[in-house]
């Protein structure tokens, strides 16, 4: 089994696309890019390589003790099941379908997954925005089932690398719509730009992290409509901070602040409830945003009536 990490291989790939996109910018788009979010960004990467570093081993080894228990061995001998590989691989992708969907529907693993939406600029550099605290919302628990199955822990390791790698070159704005073939089964650009939006008609769609079917599948799928409307990126409430620790952390510490708050019948709702949900309604949740956008989009809407029949005076009686 080859032990190696697909995004430490990828990273100089990662440095020239970035420099390539700020001479798009520079050129194309100047408000793509500003300075202080890009070193944020570049931050966030930094910190969420050593988070890693310090906390990779641990799950490693936790996923080779389970995987003594598995129904089937699709592993470590990766040449006697070279057929394992690729169906490791989709099931890797759906498996992140859901963890990226419940980081977006229960606040506990959004206080994590929310670094990434963080920034309000959408290039290269916001793929970056890894999140430093994913170890506490104990999201590796959504590979177990891949590895009880028989695949071996650095087979799903290495598979989910790959899958990081996909998503980097997403994050731009630098590509517009790709073939509609290609549009139709895979995770593109304007696929995850509606993923990062702000727009009530965007929120909470496209989690696909590599095939954008899973999204067609679970009926989270949303177009992008760049005639209609121009995205707006980054949270609902936006961090109005450069400040790193504060952009870390921010969502942890509401969490602890609405729970020392809120009656206690209500505190451990503010864990396990989708992002914005209050107890006295006091806020919004995506959900909320998005009804009452239709709400008024419906009310602006002109009044149909019925067509004339033929031969009929429409203002004759």
């Amino acid at each position: 089994m080859p032990d190696f990490s697909p995004t430490e291989l990828a990273v100089p790939g990662f440095v020239l696309l970035v420099l390539l996109e700020m001479l798009w910018a520079w050129k194309k788009r100047p408000e793509a890019y500003e300075q202080r979010d890009t070193l944020t960004s570049l931050a966030f990467g930094l910190g969420s390589t050593v988070a890693g570093a310090l906390t990779g081993g641990f799950f490693l080894a936790l996923f080779i003790w389970v995987w003594q228990y598995r129904l089937f061995d699709f592993g470590p001998e990766w040449w006697a099941v070279w057929w394992a590989w690729p169906l490791c691989f989709v099931l890797d992708d759906l498996k992140y379908y859901w963890v990226h969907r419940f980081g977006h529907r229960v606040r506990w693993f959004w206080a994590s997954h929310v670094n990434h939406h963080s920034s309000q600029h959408y290039n290269l550099s916001t793929a970056l925005r890894q999140t430093w605290t994913g170890f506490l919302t104990l999201g590796f628990a959504f590979a177990l089932p891949l590895v009880l199955l028989g695949f071996h822990p650095l087979m799903i390791a290495i598979s989910s690398g790959f899958n990081l790698i996909y998503q980097f070159w997403i994050h731009t704005e630098a590509i517009g719509k790709m073939p509609r073939w290609f549009e139709a089964v895979m995770n593109t650009p304007s696929h995850h730009r509606v993923h990062h939006a702000t727009n009530p008609r965007y929120l909470d769609r496209n989690y696909a992290g590599v095939f954008i079917v899973w999204d067609r599948l679970f009926g989270t799928f949303e177009e992008e409509r760049p005639d209609e409307e121009r995205i707006r990126y980054g949270i609902v409430k936006q961090l109005g901070s450069f400040n790193l620790l504060w952009a870390v952390f921010h969502e942890w510490i509401g969490i602890a602040r609405d729970m020392w708050r809120a009656p206690w019948r209500h505190k451990l709702s503010y864990l396990l409830r989708e992002p914005g949900w209050t107890h006295d309604g006091s806020r919004e949740t995506s959900d909320m945003i998005r009804a009452r956008w239709q709400e008024r989009m419906a009310a602006q809407e002109p009044i149909v009536t019925e067509k004339p029949v033929a031969g009929e005076n429409p203002i004759a009686g």
